[in-house]
């Protein structure tokens, strides 16, 4: 078995974490203990592009009871936990590809090694496995029959390719389900967010002018838990509905521009490219701290932020201190990738339990149905989206109301008036 990992050494500690995160994910267990049963992923090439975390572990495992053969690179060069690396390859038999630190050379080099098993299936976080098939390696194409996408700006990436008619192969949006993005972004996010500004920095909230850039589901998530927190939220946006539901919900609402002079803690979650830029940086406060929670590092303007600076260090692990050329000082928070899951765990594995949930039944869906779809990006199909939300109330001893026929019957009807 070809792996690249950073320390085989690892397994034990990844393995007991693997199990404390797989107690908290009942639903994926639910659906673990039927694919042993019933093997419908028998014979399937599956390879996955995610964040390797003890709640990607319990997916690819999961996956590799269903009879799938999986391998796994890293879809996020600092976001590898090596230990859980180390425990797939070690306890698990599943090639992992990932190196928490590598660099950019490396990370595609890891892709290509996710790839050479020619999956029949993608998993991907990022859409990175979909446009490096696409670019270079389209002689897979053939075998694939479809893959799932775990994240917005994913998404955003391939529907922009099945607008342009360039996307190859089919997609499910696990991202847009109901159980994914209602769940992950706001409840995940909120919470990992803040954990990974806090595990860096030791900062306290209260008091602070916290800036979201940003007021989707994730952004949504961050307001609401600094806010808890005693910070006082400023939010940026582009939309005017969303710009306009952060007004009442109570939060500041300004141009990035007049955030920046004001902040103290700023967080980008917006999936676009430079949203906090040179002229930003230079405006800030002495000691402002600078962090992004969007999937790709590109929301701040880095190369920017070293043009304007003098010099640069390490002050704490994940935290660089840029001294600008003014002698005002801007923290960088995990090299600018993501602040949950390079300077904490991510998401809880609760949350994750939805998530992955979907992308388990996604791709039983994809067996079954795959050859059928058409190359484009679909929504998960609302019977597993509910079927995910039942589970998750089931798990937690809960219990709610169903309809009476007399009130299906109202709701089906146009005959019934005041």
């Amino acid at each position: 078995m070809d792996y690249d990992i950073k320390d085989i050494s690892l397994a034990e500690k990844g393995r007991l974490r693997i199990e404390w995160a797989g107690n908290q994910m009942n639903v994926l267990e639910l659906i673990r203990k039927r694919f042993r049963k019933e093997k419908p992923l028998a014979g399937i090439k599956i390879s996955a592009c995610l964040h390797v975390t003890t709640e990607t572990a319990n997916l690819v495992t999961t996956l590799k009871d269903g009879g799938a053969s999986v391998s796994l690179c890293a879809s996020n060069p600092l976001s590898t936990q090596d230990d859980i690396a180390a425990s797939l390859v070690k306890d698990y038999k599943i090639p992992v590809f990932a190196r928490c630190g590598e660099d950019t050379k490396t990370y595609y080099q890891h892709i290509e090694g996710a790839l050479s098993d020619r999956p029949m299936i993608t998993l991907d976080d990022g859409a990175d496995l979909v446009s490096t098939i696409h670019r270079t390696r389209q002689d897979l194409l053939k075998d694939i029959i479809a893959g799932t996408e775990e994240t917005t700006t994913g998404v955003i990436r391939l529907r922009s390719m099945a607008e342009k008619g360039i996307l190859r192969y089919p997609i499910i949006a696990v991202n847009d389900a109901n159980t994914k993005h209602l769940f992950d972004n706001y409840y995940g996010t909120g919470q990992s967010t803040i954990d990974g500004i806090i595990r860096a920095t030791n900062i306290l909230l209260a008091g602070k002018n916290f800036v979201v850039c940003g007021y989707g589901w994730c952004g949504k998530g961050v307001a609401k838990r600094a806010c808890s927190m005693g910070a006082q939220v400023i939010v940026t946006e582009i939309d005017p509905l969303k710009a306009l539901q952060a007004k009442m919900d109570g939060f500041l609402v300004l141009p990035i521009q007049e955030a920046a002079k004001i902040g103290d803690i700023f967080v980008t979650l917006t999936g676009n490219v430079s949203v906090i830029r040179g002229e930003h940086f230079e405006t800030m406060k002495d000691g402002a701290i600078v962090a992004n929670s969007g999937h790709f590092n590109v929301e701040l303007d880095i190369s920017s932020l070293k043009e304007l600076s003098r010099n640069k260090r390490r002050i704490r692990d994940s935290v660089d201190e840029y001294t600008l050329k003014n002698g005002k000082r801007i923290y960088l928070l995990g090299e600018g990738r993501l602040v949950n899951l390079t300077c904490a765990e991510g998401h809880p594995p609760q949350v994750m339990d939805m998530s992955f949930s979907n992308q388990a039944l996604s791709v039983e869906y994809i067996v079954k149905n795959g050859r059928n779809l058409e190359k484009t990006v679909y929504d998960v199909p609302e019977e597993i989206d509910r079927q995910v939300a039942y589970l998750k109330l089931a798990s937690m001893g809960i219990k709610i109301d169903d309809l009476t026929k007399e009130q299906k019957r109202y709701l089906s009807s146009w005959e019934f008036g005041t």
